[in-house]
């Protein structure tokens, strides 16, 4: 009877609460750290594609593994996208340590850096997918599927709430936090430096302390956002899946935060100046390809 009537009481908060908080992105969960208590919940349990979401998986496996970061990996032909066409800009032929590929991989959604983490994983891409499916049922994770490492594929799929436990589960891993929300690296590429950005704009931006950080996107997909934040003195956890924008994906996450801080507390989004707006016009395509 208890359950019952908690059900009822959380149902009525969620409706109420979306009445007041507009959200456009087609899945949304919010839930508090310290307690697990769901601020915010629509379609969390619709199981969709997940985009570059599922790079944090990969991220996890190969951390678990623990191959050696300084090892060098050349990115290769096998690494390039042949399912969307993607864009990278981490050439054939390039090698990298494994920590700067997981660098690109994480922070800024590569897909060859991705690719070539499967692919390098002992025992090759076949070892990397028996590596993940134990890793999905270890986190107890029941409506998940993850079948590459990249996230390109419409099969990779899973729902808000299982992806909560996922950003739960990679927060413990302390190069999985700093690449994430890391605002930019620079990597040396075959003799030149390459300067690489985080595809999450909230990420180092005024008002936000984010504690970990993936997007993603695909056309199946939709824009999709993982994220860490500390709002109103508390930590929280978010996951909205399948916007339609870029834009719509970061109204909903700054209408969540407003939500969480209350109305004395006005996050902004670090904005672009006049001169600089073509410039960044054509990063956010370059990112758009990448995510």
């Amino acid at each position: 009877m208890l359950k019952k009537i908690a059900a009822v009481l959380l149902s009525t908060f969620t409706a109420a609460a979306f009445a007041a908080v507009p959200l456009s992105s087609e899945s949304v969960l919010v839930v508090e750290d310290a307690t697990g208590k769901v601020l915010l919940e629509k379609n969390a349990t619709t199981q969709v594609p997940i985009a570059s979401l599922t790079k944090l998986m990969t991220a996890m496996v190969v951390l678990d593994a623990k191959q050696d970061m300084d090892e060098k990996i050349e990115i290769d032909r096998a690494d390039v996208d042949m399912l969307k066409h993607s864009a990278s800009r981490v050439p054939v032929g390039a090698e990298l340590t494994r920590g700067d590929v997981l660098q690109l991989a994480l922070m800024s959604s590569d897909n060859r850096a991705a690719a070539s983490l499967g692919r390098t994983y002992p025992g090759g891409l076949p070892a990397f997918r028996m590596a993940v499916r134990a890793k999905i049922k270890a986190l107890g994770l029941s409506q998940t599927v993850i079948e590459e490492p990249t996230g390109l594929s419409p099969q990779n799929m899973s729902t808000a709430t299982d992806l909560v436990k996922i950003a739960t589960a990679a927060s413990a891993y302390p190069d999985i936090r700093r690449i994430t929300t890391d605002t930019k690296d620079v990597i040396n590429i075959k003799g030149r430096k390459v300067e690489y950005h985080n595809t999450n704009r909230l990420v180092g931006a005024k008002g936000w302390d984010v504690g970990l950080s993936k997007t993603g996107y695909t056309e199946e997909a939709g824009r999709c956002l993982i994220m860490r934040f500390k709002s109103g003195g508390k930590n929280n956890t978010l996951v909205l899946l399948n916007a339609k924008a870029n834009s719509a994906r970061m109204m909903d996450a700054l209408n969540i935060r407003r939500f969480i801080a209350g109305p004395d507390e006005k996050p902004k989004v670090m904005k672009a100046s006049a001169k600089g707006k073509k410039k960044a016009v054509k990063q956010s395509k370059r990112i758009r390809r990448a995510m």
